[in-house]
């Protein structure tokens, strides 16, 4: 189901198949994937508050994160500051994946012939 908002604009629903952990976002006609979101992480703190019934709510933090295009950091930036990006986040350099990538592709397609 496609949303939006009080003025009309698309904005991102996040779903999930039955059998896997990566979400997809259905991007309607004539709109674009946001090459920036923002989620509000929710923890529940252990503490509870009363509630407007008297019953007691449990108290949550809310934090906000950022989440950026790895495809538009790649096309914006440097190639050596990407790959600091990409280090940063645990991942080894564009070069090297692309590498294993392709090698793994190899593989697989030697499997099927």
């Amino acid at each position: 189901m496609t949303k939006t908002n009080d003025t009309g604009k698309w904005f991102p629903e996040f779903m999930y198949e039955e059998d896997s952990k990566i979400p997809f976002v259905p991007v309607p006609p004539g709109e674009e994937m946001p090459s920036l979101l923002y989620f509000f992480e929710s923890r529940e703190t252990g503490e509870f508050e009363p509630g407007l019934d008297g019953n007691p709510l449990p108290i949550v933090q809310m934090d906000l994160h950022q989440f950026a295009s790895m495809s538009v950091l790649k096309e914006k930036l440097p190639s050596q500051l990407f790959d600091e990006v990409r280090a940063s986040l645990g991942l080894e350099d564009l070069k090297t994946a692309q590498g294993k990538g392709t090698a793994t592709t190899a593989k697989i397609r030697n499997a099927l012939t």
